[in-house]
């Protein structure tokens, strides 16, 4: 391994923190430190494309599906270990509908797959998958816990950001597009200086966008990435604490997304053990200092006009129920008169006529969803502050607004520019973010590619190649593997920085196409962590994914795409912890109840109490890899709560309306349908005994109650909450 220690060995780095720590010295020890060492860290050198391991090399040479299989069977082999069997195919198939669409493969589905016995029917399911319109809603959930997303700012009023939606849409049509990753970064940090466009139309093409202006429109939407960040709401009483709180978060996230490094640790002092100085820190603020949130208008001038055109119709509704509530008061207290009833009618039917009566093409239209009646729709996205208003920056004394020190201006880290050769300095308030952008996605960049790589991997295994996806720096991990990190990284940039070609290569690798269960007691010994991959990991679903692992299998998930967020109804209980009921407005259609999970409202106060329970990250940091917890309150969710038992019934409903009630051919069906496969003997036995004793001790008791208690066992055993 590049740069590997001899074992119980101090860093120097550390040495020099230790001392300084010790004496107070160790602002004046920062350089000295990092010269010693801190430039030599493996993350800020640029990625080498690495030799592809030789067969010679390999003993398990059969095992070599493609260059990934060599660099790991090469360690596992060094290490003492042997790799695990191939895992069956219906494990393979359930492995890769969940990682690739977060969906469970439907027993047709299943039994394609394993009846299809041709040599290229593993690429062809990956390649069938990654077209699938529900792949970019399963990555792009990965990539809302980097950036932090959430629909509302948090803290005591958790103000709502009735445009964060736009992004996560942004989001999930980006990974369905495969857009190349250096233009999805580029389009996040600076998509409104690097394309500058409006929606003005060509006046011989009315109400026609051109391709290229909806592409500008596109990149623009990326830097929504920006504004749906934490905020108190009682900041907007101190317009400078308001901006340095803006500042920070907007520096803290672009750090941990794109550069995996712990940039915040800089902001009160000298960053104590990777090469990013306070001055670092205050100088990409000065590169966001001229931004602001703005409303970008999704109508075309032409749309907006048409909305204004037709805007006294608006008020005539609101004239019609100033009429009609003035009628109310005036006969308040008595019985109406005939004459009063047909008053009082044609006075409602006057504000109902008058909605209906708006022009189809006149901004969003009453058919037009998630917007307010004759509302311009709008995107919260970045812009410039005006010149006269940008802030000053200046390097504040342990972070303190209360003590700034000297003027900082816009910069990218020192450190890291070494890397890469050029100047940090860059153009002031206005272009900074497009430099920063352009920097970050040069194909060379020691950080950008390795840490997108990592977290592909991290989302494919469970683990990542460095198991501190946000912290590339001296004090997260080393990587396992640093030969294929960086062979990975070059291969990335390649190929055009395409995410879909990355997980072509990983899932067609026969290390990702291990067996999960092999325990070897030699390879324990060794390895009980699996750090070497010598056995594919099993991995939990994260709360959306089995949320709609749930209703998948009942058959009662709705699978449309995109929009504003969704509000499942919750029990009493659930919303007790709710400091207003109105915050969680619960959507009218009951259709919009079986959403998939990453539609449902995301308020960084109060979590939908199921996603909560199941390790649902904290939203007001980046995430680099959610918890996985075990504890009581999953097991009652899963065998108490209303919504899943709801959905056990209708599990059991399905089954009957495909297989009938007969408790032979339920238990099979229902088994293949939540599992994948059919029963063993003895599950088939122990659940023919188990109906048939629920049967014998409850007589009276609805059969069809007896078959939803099967399913919702079902629902609540390892292998459907698990991953193999």
């Amino acid at each position: 391994m590049r740069n590997q220690r001899p074992a119980g060995t101090v860093p120097i780095v550390l040495v020099f923190v230790i001392a300084a720590m010790t004496c107070g010295g160790y602002e004046r020890l920062m350089k000295t430190a990092f010269a010693a060492e801190g430039v030599d860290l493996w993350s800020l050198k640029k990625p080498v494309k690495s030799t592809v391991p030789e067969l010679v090399e390999v003993a398990h040479r059969e095992r070599v599906g493609n260059p990934i299989d060599a660099f790991i069977l090469q360690r596992i082999e060094r290490e003492g270990l042997s790799p695990a069997p191939q895992a069956e195919r219906r494990t393979l198939v359930r492995r890769a509908y969940f990682d690739l669409i977060g969906l469970p493969p439907s027993p047709e589905q299943v039994a394609t797959f394993v009846n299809d016995k041709s040599a290229d029917a593993w690429p062809r399911l990956i390649d069938e998958l990654l077209e699938s319109k529900h792949y970019g809603e399963r990555w792009g959930r990965h990539w809302l816990d980097v950036v932090r997303y959430a629909d509302s700012g948090g803290y005591e009023t958790d103000i709502y950001y009735r445009n964060a939606w736009r992004y996560r849409d942004y989001v999930v049509k980006s990974f369905n597009d495969d857009k190349p990753y250096n233009r999805f970064v580029q389009e996040q940090i600076a998509g409104d200086e690097l394309w500058p466009d409006n929606l003005d139309l060509d006046p011989k093409r009315v109400y026609v966008v051109s391709d290229e202006k909806k592409r500008h429109l596109e990149a623009r939407l990326g830097t929504g990435m920006y504004a749906f960040g934490p905020l108190v709401h009682e900041s907007g009483l101190d317009a400078q604490k308001l901006c340095y709180e803006r500042l920070t978060d907007w520096v803290d996230t672009t750090g941990s997304a794109f550069l995996g490094l712990t940039m915040g640790c800089a902001r009160c002092h000298d960053h104590k053990f990777d090469p990013i100085t306070q001055r670092d820190y205050f100088g990409l603020q000065a590169a966001f200092a001229g931004s602001i949130e703005v409303q970008f208008p999704l109508l075309t001038a032409m749309e907006i006009n048409d909305t204004n055109q037709f805007y006294p119709r608006i008020i005539a509704v609101e004239e019609a129920r100033t009429a009609y509530k003035l009628f109310q008061a005036r006969v308040a207290g008595r019985e109406l008169t005939a004459e009063e009833k047909e008053e009082k009618r044609q006075r409602l039917e006057a504000i109902a006529l008058r909605v209906l009566e708006l022009p189809r093409n006149a901004g969003s239209q009453p058919s037009s969803p998630y917007v307010g009646l004759m509302e311009v729709p709008t995107v919260s996205v970045l812009g410039h502050e005006r010149p006269e208003l940008v802030p000053t920056i200046r390097r504040l004394e342990r972070g303190e607004m209360s003590d700034p020190r000297e003027t900082i201006t816009a910069a990218l880290p020192s450190t890291l520019v070494q890397a890469t050769g050029g100047s940090p300095s860059l153009p002031g308030p206005f272009g900074s973010r497009k430099e920063l952008a352009l920097w970050l996605t040069q194909t060379d960049h020691p950080l950008t590619a390795r840490v997108m790589v990592n977290r592909v991997w991290h989302w494919h295994f469970g683990k990542g190649i460095v198991s501190t996806p946000n912290d590339f720096g001296m004090m997260g991990q080393s990587p396992s593997h640093p030969e294929l990190l960086d062979w990975l990284a070059v291969e990335f940039a390649e190929h055009g920085w395409s995410m879909k070609h990355l997980h072509r290569l990983i899932m067609r690798s026969k290390t990702y196409q291990q067996a999960s269960d092999d325990g070897a007691e030699k390879n324990l010994t060794i390895d009980p962590e699996n750090r070497f991959l010598w056995r594919m990991n099993r991995r939990r679903l994260e709360a959306e994914a089995l949320w709609d692992a749930v209703h998948s299998v009942s058959g009662t998930i709705n699978l449309e795409i995109g929009g504003r967020p969704v509000v499942p109804p919750l029990a009493e209980d659930e919303i007790a912890a709710l400091r207003e009921r109105w915050q969680w407005p619960e959507s009218a259609d009951p259709k919009q109840h079986t959403r998939r999970g990453m539609y449902i409202l995301v308020r960084r106060n109060f979590k939908f109490p199921m996603f909560d329970v199941f390790d649902a990250p904290v939203s007001s940091v980046s995430c680099p890899a959610r918890d996985v917890t075990t504890v009581a309150p999953q097991a009652l969710w899963g065998l108490n709560n209303r919504s899943v038992f709801k959905q056990a019934n209708q599990f059991a409903e399905r089954v009957k309306k495909e297989v009938g009630a007969e408790p032979p051919a339920f238990v099979e069906r229902s088994w293949v349908i939540a599992l994948g496969r059919s029963p063993t003997d003895i599950e088939q036995n122990e659940a023919l005994n188990l109906l048939q004793k629920m049967t014998a001790e409850a007589a009276s008791t609805d059969s069809a109650n007896l078959l939803a208690t099967l399913c919702l066992a079902l629902y609540n055993t390892n292998e459907f909450l698990f991953i193999d």
